[in-house]
Protein backbone atom coordinates (compact mmCIF):
# COMPACT_ATOMS: atom_id res chain seq x y z
CA UNK A 1 0.00 0.00 0.00
CA UNK A 2 1.37 3.44 -0.93
CA UNK A 3 0.22 6.99 -0.31
CA UNK A 4 1.95 8.19 -3.47
CA UNK A 5 -0.12 9.48 -6.38
CA UNK A 6 0.06 8.05 -9.88
CA UNK A 7 0.52 9.84 -13.18
CA UNK A 8 -0.29 9.45 -16.86
CA UNK A 9 2.60 10.63 -19.05
CA UNK A 10 1.71 11.64 -22.61
CA UNK A 11 4.19 12.21 -25.41
CA UNK A 12 2.46 14.98 -27.39
CA UNK A 13 3.80 14.17 -30.86
CA UNK A 14 1.89 11.26 -32.36
CA UNK A 15 -0.31 10.76 -29.30
CA UNK A 16 -2.04 14.13 -28.85
CA UNK A 17 -1.13 15.98 -32.06
CA UNK A 18 -0.32 14.76 -35.56
CA UNK A 19 2.03 17.63 -36.46
CA UNK A 20 5.68 17.66 -35.40
CA UNK A 21 8.41 20.21 -34.71
CA UNK A 22 9.85 20.22 -38.24
CA UNK A 23 6.60 21.63 -39.61
CA UNK A 24 6.41 24.22 -36.80
CA UNK A 25 10.00 25.37 -37.31
CA UNK A 26 9.56 25.59 -41.10
CA UNK A 27 6.32 27.57 -40.73
CA UNK A 28 7.92 29.99 -38.27
CA UNK A 29 10.94 30.41 -40.55
CA UNK A 30 8.65 31.20 -43.48
CA UNK A 31 7.24 34.16 -41.54
CA UNK A 32 10.62 35.86 -41.07
CA UNK A 33 11.30 39.30 -42.49
CA UNK A 34 13.65 39.46 -45.48
CA UNK A 35 13.63 36.99 -48.37
CA UNK A 36 17.24 35.87 -47.88
CA UNK A 37 16.94 35.25 -44.16
CA UNK A 38 13.58 33.55 -44.64
CA UNK A 39 14.96 31.17 -47.28
CA UNK A 40 18.05 30.36 -45.21
CA UNK A 41 16.17 29.57 -41.99
CA UNK A 42 13.45 27.70 -43.88
CA UNK A 43 16.16 25.53 -45.41
CA UNK A 44 17.64 24.85 -41.98
CA UNK A 45 14.27 23.66 -40.72
CA UNK A 46 13.79 21.38 -43.71
CA UNK A 47 17.29 19.97 -43.20
CA UNK A 48 16.14 18.46 -39.92
CA UNK A 49 13.55 16.28 -41.71
CA UNK A 50 16.07 13.77 -43.11
CA UNK A 51 17.94 13.89 -39.79
CA UNK A 52 14.73 12.81 -38.07
CA UNK A 53 14.31 10.15 -40.74
CA UNK A 54 17.79 8.71 -40.16
CA UNK A 55 18.01 9.07 -36.39
CA UNK A 56 14.33 8.97 -35.44
CA UNK A 57 14.53 5.28 -34.67
CA UNK A 58 17.41 5.83 -32.24
CA UNK A 59 17.66 9.37 -30.82
CA UNK A 60 15.81 12.49 -31.97
CA UNK A 61 17.96 14.95 -30.00
CA UNK A 62 20.10 15.98 -32.97
CA UNK A 63 17.04 16.40 -35.19
CA UNK A 64 15.50 18.71 -32.60
CA UNK A 65 18.66 20.78 -32.33
CA UNK A 66 18.87 21.20 -36.12
CA UNK A 67 15.16 22.05 -36.49
CA UNK A 68 15.29 24.78 -33.89
CA UNK A 69 18.23 26.55 -35.54
CA UNK A 70 15.49 28.14 -37.65
CA UNK A 71 14.65 30.41 -34.70
CA UNK A 72 18.10 31.98 -34.51
CA UNK A 73 18.05 35.78 -34.18
CA UNK A 74 14.25 35.94 -33.91
CA UNK A 75 13.18 38.22 -31.08
CA UNK A 76 11.47 36.60 -28.13
CA UNK A 77 8.30 38.67 -28.54
CA UNK A 78 8.11 37.88 -32.28
CA UNK A 79 8.39 34.15 -31.51
CA UNK A 80 5.49 34.39 -29.05
CA UNK A 81 3.28 36.32 -31.49
CA UNK A 82 3.93 33.85 -34.32
CA UNK A 83 3.54 30.88 -31.99
CA UNK A 84 0.05 31.99 -30.98
CA UNK A 85 -0.85 32.38 -34.65
CA UNK A 86 0.55 28.96 -35.51
CA UNK A 87 -1.43 27.30 -32.72
CA UNK A 88 -4.74 28.91 -33.64
CA UNK A 89 -4.44 28.66 -37.42
CA UNK A 90 -2.74 25.28 -37.80
CA UNK A 91 -1.86 23.19 -34.76
CA UNK A 92 -5.28 23.29 -33.09
CA UNK A 93 -6.64 21.48 -36.15
CA UNK A 94 -4.05 18.71 -35.73
CA UNK A 95 -5.17 17.63 -32.25
CA UNK A 96 -6.10 13.94 -32.13
CA UNK A 97 -9.51 13.32 -30.59
CA UNK A 98 -8.50 9.86 -29.42
CA UNK A 99 -5.61 11.41 -27.51
CA UNK A 100 -7.97 13.83 -25.77
CA UNK A 101 -10.13 10.87 -24.79
CA UNK A 102 -7.09 9.21 -23.21
CA UNK A 103 -6.51 12.35 -21.13
CA UNK A 104 -10.13 12.40 -19.99
CA UNK A 105 -9.86 8.76 -18.96
CA UNK A 106 -6.63 9.42 -17.08
CA UNK A 107 -8.28 12.26 -15.16
CA UNK A 108 -11.28 10.09 -14.36
CA UNK A 109 -8.96 7.38 -13.04
CA UNK A 110 -7.28 9.88 -10.73
CA UNK A 111 -3.91 10.18 -12.48
CA UNK A 112 -1.84 13.34 -12.58
CA UNK A 113 -1.63 14.26 -16.29
CA UNK A 114 1.83 15.18 -17.61
CA UNK A 115 2.49 16.10 -21.26
CA UNK A 116 6.00 15.88 -22.73
CA UNK A 117 6.70 17.56 -26.07
CA UNK A 118 9.53 18.22 -28.50
CA UNK A 119 7.84 21.54 -29.27
CA UNK A 120 8.95 24.82 -27.75
CA UNK A 121 7.11 26.40 -24.85
CA UNK A 122 5.70 29.43 -26.77
CA UNK A 123 3.85 26.96 -28.99
CA UNK A 124 2.98 24.18 -26.56
CA UNK A 125 1.85 26.34 -23.64
CA UNK A 126 -1.07 28.05 -25.48
CA UNK A 127 -1.96 24.76 -27.17
CA UNK A 128 -2.27 23.00 -23.83
CA UNK A 129 -3.92 25.90 -22.00
CA UNK A 130 -6.57 26.60 -24.66
CA UNK A 131 -7.10 23.34 -26.54
CA UNK A 132 -5.95 20.37 -24.44
CA UNK A 133 -7.66 20.66 -21.09
CA UNK A 134 -6.91 18.66 -17.97
CA UNK A 135 -3.10 18.83 -18.10
CA UNK A 136 -1.33 19.25 -14.76
CA UNK A 137 2.23 19.66 -16.06
CA UNK A 138 3.81 20.46 -19.41
CA UNK A 139 7.42 19.60 -20.13
CA UNK A 140 8.78 20.81 -23.47
CA UNK A 141 11.84 22.18 -25.20
CA UNK A 142 13.09 25.65 -24.34
CA UNK A 143 14.92 28.06 -26.60
CA UNK A 144 18.01 29.82 -25.31
CA UNK A 145 17.31 33.57 -25.31
CA UNK A 146 20.11 36.15 -25.09
CA UNK A 147 19.66 39.90 -25.45
CA UNK A 148 15.97 39.28 -26.16
CA UNK A 149 16.79 37.09 -29.19
CA UNK A 150 16.88 33.33 -29.74
CA UNK A 151 20.36 31.92 -30.24
CA UNK A 152 19.06 28.91 -32.17
CA UNK A 153 20.10 26.58 -29.36
CA UNK A 154 17.89 24.47 -27.12
CA UNK A 155 18.43 24.45 -23.39
CA UNK A 156 19.18 21.11 -21.78
CA UNK A 157 17.61 18.66 -21.35
CA UNK A 158 16.40 18.33 -24.94
CA UNK A 159 13.04 16.56 -24.96
CA UNK A 160 12.73 13.84 -27.58
CA UNK A 161 15.76 11.69 -26.94
CA UNK A 162 16.53 8.84 -24.59
CA UNK A 163 16.88 11.20 -21.61
CA UNK A 164 13.09 11.05 -21.31
CA UNK A 165 13.37 7.98 -19.09
CA UNK A 166 15.88 9.68 -16.80
CA UNK A 167 13.73 12.80 -16.61
CA UNK A 168 10.65 10.73 -15.69
CA UNK A 169 12.48 9.07 -12.80
CA UNK A 170 13.57 12.46 -11.44
CA UNK A 171 10.07 13.89 -11.88
CA UNK A 172 8.55 10.96 -10.01
CA UNK A 173 10.95 11.39 -7.11
CA UNK A 174 10.28 15.13 -6.91
CA UNK A 175 6.49 14.83 -7.01
CA UNK A 176 6.01 11.59 -5.08
CA UNK A 177 4.77 9.60 -8.08
CA UNK A 178 4.31 5.84 -7.87
CA UNK A 179 5.72 4.78 -11.24
CA UNK A 180 4.57 1.19 -10.90
CA UNK A 181 0.96 2.39 -10.82
CA UNK A 182 1.50 5.01 -13.54
CA UNK A 183 0.84 5.00 -17.29
CA UNK A 184 2.86 6.31 -20.23
CA UNK A 185 1.69 6.84 -23.80
CA UNK A 186 4.29 7.29 -26.55
CA UNK A 187 5.04 6.31 -30.11
CA UNK A 188 8.72 6.84 -30.94
CA UNK A 189 11.66 4.50 -30.44
CA UNK A 190 13.57 6.92 -28.16
CA UNK A 191 10.56 6.76 -25.80
CA UNK A 192 11.44 3.15 -24.99
CA UNK A 193 13.08 4.04 -21.65
CA UNK A 194 10.18 6.34 -20.78
CA UNK A 195 7.70 3.52 -21.36
CA UNK A 196 9.87 1.01 -19.51
CA UNK A 197 9.91 3.19 -16.40
CA UNK A 198 6.18 2.84 -15.69
CA UNK A 199 4.09 -0.13 -14.70
CA UNK A 200 1.52 0.43 -17.45
CA UNK A 201 3.16 1.40 -20.75
CA UNK A 202 0.99 1.90 -23.83
CA UNK A 203 2.39 2.37 -27.34
CA UNK A 204 0.40 4.73 -29.58
CA UNK A 205 0.79 5.10 -33.37
CA UNK A 206 4.32 3.66 -33.06
CA UNK A 207 7.21 3.84 -35.49
CA UNK A 208 8.73 0.59 -36.73
CA UNK A 209 11.30 0.16 -33.96
CA UNK A 210 8.91 0.82 -31.11
CA UNK A 211 6.20 -1.39 -32.62
CA UNK A 212 8.70 -4.26 -32.76
CA UNK A 213 9.84 -3.62 -29.17
CA UNK A 214 6.22 -3.43 -27.95
CA UNK A 215 5.45 -6.77 -29.54
CA UNK A 216 8.47 -8.38 -27.86
CA UNK A 217 7.56 -6.84 -24.50
CA UNK A 218 3.85 -7.67 -24.90
CA UNK A 219 2.84 -4.03 -24.41
CA UNK A 220 -0.57 -2.84 -25.64
CA UNK A 221 -0.50 -0.97 -28.96
CA UNK A 222 -3.07 1.61 -30.08
CA UNK A 223 -3.38 2.88 -33.64
CA UNK A 224 -5.56 5.87 -34.38
CA UNK A 225 -5.55 8.93 -36.61
CA UNK A 226 -8.25 11.11 -35.11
Amino acid sequence: MTDKQTAAFFRAEGVLVSQGVVHAAAWMAAQRAGMRERAFRFGQALLSAPVFGVLGQTDRTLGNRVAHLAYRDMTDDRIHVLAEEYVEDILAEKILDSGLELIRKARKDGHRVVVMSEGIEPIMRPLVDHHIRGVDDLVCNRLEIKDLKATGRLLDPVIGGYEGGRWLTSYAAEHGIDLEGSIAYAGHAPDLLLLSAVGKPCVVNPDFTLRKAAKEADWPVMDYTA
